[in-house]
């Protein structure tokens, strides 16, 4: 498994690609609320991409038709865009990216709208912390399921289910890279982690079971269980100490 270690030159474009997106998140938080619909939100995400000088990495990324997954309630990601009206109470998470002069960010958020359950509300709070107590491991010198372990440590205590079937990676000059990081516990150690790796990192949690299934689009992937799902991600840099969190203004 061959890592991409960043140049300086390199962290320096992946900061700048990942700033541009914390923005265009920050925008995005903003611009949901009940009566849009899915298609509403890619339009205003690919149009603020763009007006970045960006383009969205997962335009038509293996077929993917576009630039915002919008994934609403039971829906864990990739949902398509289209004419779902966003309603008071759901809980919508948007996965979206961008390159900037070759390269890539990518980062999660999920969103309440409106007053949402308490039950909903906790879901969403733990899956963002289980991004932070992940990365309190994201250090040189420790070893990368050290990272998957302190997620599902964390998140295990509260019942929620973890998703298996997706799992974190590598980022750079490719929106997947190596390695695959786990939100889950690993038997093994995984590679040593070294300065320079950049990362993206993202618990995807199930309030139910952790059992996913495929639509038939072949891209929306939901809780079996029909209960909700919430997703959190950044990219990240592993440097001499602390990560940096590249996606977060």
């Amino acid at each position: 498994m061959a890592i991409n270690i960043k140049s300086e030159r390199e962290i320096q474009l992946m900061r700048e690609s990942c700033k541009i997106l914390a923005k265009v998140h920050d925008e995005l938080g903003k611009f949901i609320k009940p009566g849009i619909t899915t298609a509403d939100i890619n339009k205003y995400g690919d149009e603020l991409i763009r007006s970045f000088g960006c383009v969205p990495n997962f335009l038509n990324y293996e077929g993917y038709p576009a630039s915002i997954c919008v994934s609403v309630n039971e829906e864990v990601v990739h949902g398509i865009p289209g004419k779902r009206v966003i309603k008071e109470g759901d809980i919508v998470s948007l996965d979206a990216g961008l390159i900037y002069k070759g390269y890539h960010s990518d980062a999660a958020r999920t969103y309440a709208v409106g007053e949402v359950s308490e039950e909903c509300r906790k879901l969403m709070e733990v899956t963002k912390q289980a991004f932070f107590e992940g990365i309190k491991m994201a250090k040189a010198g420790n070893h990368l399921f050290d990272i998957s372990n302190a997620i599902d440590d964390y998140v295990s205590q509260f019942g929620y289910g973890i998703v298996r079937e997706l799992v974190g990676h590598g980022i750079g000059t490719k929106l997947h890279e190596e390695p695959q990081i786990p939100n889950f516990r690993q038997l093994r150690h995984g590679p040593r982690l070294m300065p320079g790796m950049t990362l993206a990192i993202e618990p995807m949690i199930n309030m139910g079971r952790a059992d996913v299934e495929w639509l038939e689009d072949d891209w929306t992937v939901v809780a079996e269980d029909g209960l909700p799902s919430a997703h959190y991600e950044n990219t990240i840099l592993i440097t001499e100490g602390e990560p940096e969190i590249l996606t977060l203004l």
